[in-house]
């Protein structure tokens, strides 16, 4: 964690939850260079660069630039790759809740460094810097500690993380109906740390399905939903990238399960085998995830239809933006630890196993950068979609 003063007379902190930023530079007292940290993998390589929150204080009344560099990346081997580049819009909060993204006038892209500049003028003397709006730990128990009387919920832990925090399971079903004809619907969120949509997407959905909507208690009378909230809860809570503490990417790795090195993927992956093993259905699985400027949906190629269906609801019905039509979950063989969990669960039990990514950049059908609240309203689209899919 950082926390200091700087000679420029204000202050940068990283001292919270989520809290990232590398070396600072004191360039001018209203100038300040700050470097990502990044994050390696198990073999010192795959460098993922694109998170950063932190506060400032003792903000001065007049303009400021905050410099962001040490932004070259690495991805599958190859390099270098720039997850922050000209088209990134970082987000802002003066309260740390509601998160606003900097204008397009506030920032600028220098290719020669590379950097990306940020020049404004604090409105208050303390704010909050971000990649895109946080989710943290304590804010994914808070939504859950709300809804903690809701018949329609409930809550297991099914193992531990590398540093020993819960892995959480959620199931949202109504008890009172049977659920011998139920369609089953799996979802995963936040395999990434860095990947907040997702978790607010997640937060939107669960909130939509215990509540007193009408389609919510039609869904809960005919679907069984199970939710893995919050896949990789360490590196949210530490404010690192894409990788465990042991360096292990939990969207690859699947078909090289280490109970020791990846204990996240372990127990996901033995919750959803027991539930399978124990004479259940699953009908549908996905995986939510954040990109930069690409946003898709890929299936394996015997539920190609099922896949285009939840394709149309969403691009009908949602915020959803595909960049390219449905893709094809490649199944081809792959070198060890490079399977991600919707190959894994194919390969291994003929699942129905998807993968979504969504953008965190300009998106043409929204005219503007994805917000909190989009990403809570596309988890309401989501259940509905997913259920009129399935």
């Amino acid at each position: 964690m950082l926390s200091l003063l700087l000679l420029a007379g204000f202050g940068v902190s990283t001292d919270f939850e989520g809290g990232s930023i590398g070396k600072v530079t004191v360039l001018s007292p209203t100038h300040l260079q700050c470097a990502l940290v990044g994050q390696t993998d198990q073999d010192g390589r795959n460098r993922q660069a694109n998170w950063y929150y932190f506060q400032l204080d003792r903000l001065p009344h007049q303009e400021i630039t905050i410099d962001l560099v040490n932004l070259a990346g690495e991805y599958d081997y190859h390099g270098p790759v720039y997850s922050v580049d000209q088209n990134t819009r970082p987000v802002y909060s003066y309260d740390g809740k509601t998160w606003t993204h900097f204008r397009d006038g506030q920032v600028s892209w220098d290719e020669q460094t590379p950097l990306l500049r940020l020049r404004f003028t604090p409105e208050r003397g303390s704010m909050w810097i971000a990649h895109v709006p946080p989710y943290t730990t304590k804010d994914l128990a808070r939504l859950l500690d709300s809804f903690h009387a809701s018949p329609y919920l409930k809550s297991e832990v099914v193992g531990r993380t590398v540093d020993g925090r819960d892995m959480p399971l959620l199931t949202v079903t109504n008890p009172a109906t049977s659920a011998a004809s139920k369609k089953v619907i799996w979802l995963m969120f936040r395999q990434h740390a860095w990947e907040t949509g997702s978790s607010w997407a997640c937060e939107g959905a669960i909130r939509f399905l215990l509540s007193d909507a009408r389609r919510a208690a039609e869904i809960r009378d005919v679907a069984i939903f199970k939710i893995f909230p919050m896949a990789d809860p360490d590196g949210v809570a530490h404010g690192t990238v894409r990788f465990n503490r042991n360096g292990y990417d939990l969207n690859r790795n699947w078909d090289t399960v280490d109970a020791q090195k990846m204990p996240e993927i372990t127990a996901q992956r033995k919750a959803i085998f027991d539930w399978l093993d124990t004479g259940h259905r699953v009908d549908l699985f996905l995986s939510l995830h954040n990109t930069e400027s690409g946003e898709y949906l890929e299936c394996p190629r015997p539920f190609l239809a099922l896949g285009q269906r939840l394709f149309a609801l969403l691009r009908e019905t949602s915020t959803f933006n595909p960049t390219v039509p449905l893709r094809t979950l490649d199944t081809a063989p792959m070198p060890p630890g490079r399977m991600n969990v919707a190959q894994g669960f194919f390969h291994d039990r003929q699942l129905p196993a998807m993968l979504m990514e969504q953008m965190v950049e300009y998106n043409s059908k929204l005219t503007r950068c994805p917000t909190v609240a989009d990403r809570l309203e596309f988890g309401v689209a989501l259940v509905r979609a997913l259920a009129g899919a399935a």
